[in-house]
């Protein structure tokens, strides 16, 4: 080797430790670029965008609901991720959850399924001093024992509301089907039976409905699907739903914001619903189910397959679009005159943006919806904190109660000004001016 390779070879060395690291600090601003963008850390808190009529009853709504017109703060580190939100709502629920006690109803239904509900007496007396009743339909195969149920029953309880929590129809791991089917996506007969039971068990009582992701879809098709159904409602609260499952389920074979992965997840967790009934699904004579259709059960890996292959011959719809039509609280929710509050997040990687069209669309065209829209939040998540840790108690939870109160009183107000005036004709809707 020559003396010139000699000094070259010095040189090299001597540049090794600072290449080294450079790359290091590469490395390292790679890994915080990507921790940024995927805790979404830049974006601001901001107080959700409120899309509604003017209206005598929205101008009181907003000022006497600060939570809607106040900034939203979700935990500093982790709560601008609409994933990290819906991972922890679908892990946890929520944190320190109470318990509280209810009576379990049971109701046989026409078809010889059996429904049920657990009803949770009041706390204490609501600030109006009526009886009213929150008649709570949760989310995808979910029950009164899941942990944002529970935490949404006792806040509600303690603010004077009694509350009747259906549990889905197949949901309940103690409890056997006493027919051929299921819950599905849109069916109202056993959230029906539930609202009936509790007109005739408390006729003073007033009703406040309340839907959870699926849950709203169910709710809003059923005040919707007839005039009747809307007797003694004061008002509606839909939160996290998509509004047309057709819509909806086409989104769920897109891969942005992990969609289809949500999708697969989400199916699995069905798959093992089903197939934990399989006997009585099969076992009955009046079942539309066969044993061809449990084994293509084995081998789906998304929402549509399983609808497509079991939930739409719950009912004998002859095709995934009829089924998915006939379903979907967007071919009924017009038809709902009373105060409706919609609440969606734009991170929330179940609905995806386009579905949010619907509901703003409502607020426009119809005096009694308001739709809130969060920037951040996630699919059922709304957790608020400081840095790390969240409340026990969601941005969500707050603003459900607040808005019922806020109607309660209303209500209220308005039979005092208005006497005798004939329920649920909301001339108050009307736009002003």
């Amino acid at each position: 080797m020559t003396f010139s390779e000699d000094g070259d070879m010095e040189t090299f060395g001597s540049e090794l430790p600072a290449m080294f690291d450079g790359m290091k600090l590469a490395a390292v601003a790679a890994v915080l670029y990507v921790i940024v963008r995927c805790l979404n850390l830049t974006s601001s808190p901001a107080a959700p965008e409120i899309i509604s009529q003017d209206t005598p009853l929205s101008r009181y709504l907003l000022k006497s609901c600060p939570t809607l017109s106040k900034e939203y703060i979700p935990p500093l580190l982790w709560g601008k991720s609409g994933h990290l939100q819906t991972a922890l709502y679908g892990k946890m629920g929520r944190v320190s959850t109470p318990t509280p006690c209810g009576l379990r109803v049971f109701l046989p239904m026409q078809d010889g399924a059996t429904a049920t509900f657990d009803l949770f007496e009041a706390l204490g007396e609501h600030s109006t001093g009526d009886d009213v009743t929150m008649v709570i339909c949760p989310g995808i195969g979910n029950h009164s024992k899941k942990n944002y149920i529970r935490t949404f029953v006792d806040y509600s309880q303690r603010r004077g509301y009694r509350c009747a929590v259906l549990n889905h129809l197949g949901a309940l791991p103690d409890m056997e089907l006493t027919s051929p089917r299921m819950f599905t996506c849109g069916c109202t007969w056993e959230f029906g039976a539930m609202v009936d039971y509790i007109k005739r068990t408390f006729p003073q009582t007033l009703l406040v409905v309340v839907g959870f992701s699926l849950g709203g879809n169910i709710v809003c098709k059923f005040l919707g699907e007839n005039r009747s159904n809307q007797e003694r409602v004061l008002c509606c609260v839909s939160v996290c739903q998509g509004y047309s499952a057709l819509r909806a389920q086409e989104t769920f074979l897109q891969w942005d914001q992990c969609r289809r992965l949500y999708n697969f997840v989400l199916a699995g967790n069905m798959k093992k619903l089903i197939l934990s009934h399989r006997g009585s699904l099969l076992g009955m004579s009046s079942s539309n189910i066969a044993d061809a259709d449990l084994n293509r059960l084995y081998t789906a890996t998304s929402l549509m397959q399983i609808d497509d292959n079991i939930m739409r011959k719950f009912h004998g719809y002859g095709s995934l679009r009829e089924y998915y039509e006939k379903e979907s609280c967007v071919h009924y929710i017009h038809n709902v005159s009373v105060p409706l509050l919609l609440m969606n997040s734009l991170d929330d990687p179940l609905v995806h943006r386009s579905l949010l069209a619907i509901p703003c669309r409502l607020a426009e065209e119809m005096p009694n919806v308001t739709f809130a829209l969060t920037e951040h939040g996630g699919h059922m998540g709304f957790f608020e904190g400081a840095v790390l840790f969240p409340q026990p108690l969601t941005w969500m939870d707050k603003v459900i109660v607040e808005y019922t109160d806020a109607i309660c009183n209303w209500e209220r107000q308005q039979k005092g000004c208005q006497g005798t005036a004939e329920p649920n004709t909301h001339s108050w809707l009307k736009p002003s001016g």
